[in-house]
């Protein structure tokens, strides 16, 4: 029994708790790409560098106030940050929105010009990115970096293995649940939200019962720059900020979504943790694991690792081909791609 609890410690340390934490940033982004696709009827390849923008836009306040003493010990200075963040992000994507697709949604130009438009927006604020903030990595997570540490852990429990649980995931965890409640809450029970439903159920429908749409594209603009700021700003406590690194998340971000079902805001948060544990999972060493549940004699010499961690999000892409294959529709029932 006391191999067995080890076993498990181990296996939450190195793939539960890292997972879920990494569920919920996926979650996050994918229901800023799922909030556009479902109103505004494009797939928005801008999401992961408007994350890297509103991502930067939070470490630029929070050098501001670390340099006039402001925090809120033991929680990271960035928290405080986030509503700044945000605030740019909307400006960002408002502005966007006004000189490149403002027209086409007046031509009623096809989704694949919305596309194609939003992949130029990226390599614009890529490049603003980097202008700005420079390439290197940005560590910018103060205050208490643990919860809960391993020896602590192992020290309580008397096992010999233990659980670091970092700040940052638990905020992580805690942020996306209340963010999701949020988000539910205000897309079931406002004006706004069922107004931006109805818009996305039958957009004829919609502008006949007297809804404006300009008023439902700006309400979701505003959502997406939350989300992808929020979203972006933990992915970063977590793990550092690197610009291009937002770029490569784009795959993951849009693989949840739509594995979830593209369009459905409870399929994104579900495809957000398919993608991280799918992730998780295959790229993780079980020769220690293994070594706790099998005899001594029966223990592998390799990792035992099935894929390693430099090609993890070929796991994303792999998922995304296969649900597109046999269920464009995902496991929600989005919109088919």
């Amino acid at each position: 029994m006391h191999d067995v609890l080890n076993a498990f410690m181990l296996l939450s340390n190195f793939l539960i708790v890292p997972a879920t934490a990494y569920g919920s940033q996926l979650a996050l982004g994918a229901l800023g790409v799922t909030l556009v696709y479902g109103i505004l009827r494009f797939s928005n390849f801008a999401h992961g560098d408007t994350m890297a923008f509103g991502t930067m836009s939070v470490i630029l306040v929070t050098s501001v106030f670390q340099s006039m003493g402001i925090g809120i010990d033991p929680l990271p200075t960035a928290l405080l940050a986030i509503p700044f963040g945000i605030l740019a992000t909307t400006a960002m994507v408002l502005i966007s929105d006004r000189l490149v697709y403002r027209h086409q949604r007046k031509v009623r130009a096809a989704p694949v010009v919305f596309l194609i438009s939003s992949i130029g927006l990226m390599f614009v604020l890529n490049g603003l990115v980097r202008f700005v903030i420079g390439t290197g990595d940005q560590r910018f997570s103060d205050g208490e970096r643990f919860i809960i540490r391993f020896g602590e852990f192992k020290k309580l429990t008397g096992l010999d293995e233990g659980i670091a649980f970092k700040t940052s995931q638990g905020l992580t965890i805690v942020t996306a649940i209340i963010v999701v409640a949020a988000l539910f809450w205000f897309l079931d029970r406002t004006r706004a939200g069922k107004s931006m439903r109805a818009y996305s159920d039958n957009e004829d429908l919609a502008l006949l019962s007297g809804i404006n749409p300009e008023r439902v594209v700006m309400i979701t603009w505003i959502l997406s720059a939350t989300l992808a700021t929020i979203a972006g700003t933990l992915y970063g406590l977590d793990k550092g900020f690197k610009p291009f690194t937002y770029f490569q998340l784009l795959l993951p971000i849009f693989a949840a979504a739509i594995v979830g079902g593209l369009g459905n805001p409870l399929g994104a948060i579900a495809g957000g943790f398919v993608i991280a544990f799918s992730e998780v999972t295959v790229t993780y060493a079980y020769k220690k694991f293994l070594t706790y549940l099998v005899p001594e004699s029966w223990a592998p010499e390799g990792l035992v690792q099935l894929l390693s961690t430099d090609y993890k999000f070929a796991v994303s892409f792999v998922i995304l081909v296969l649900v597109l294959l046999f269920k464009p529709t995902g496991i929600f029932a989005g919109k088919s791609v």
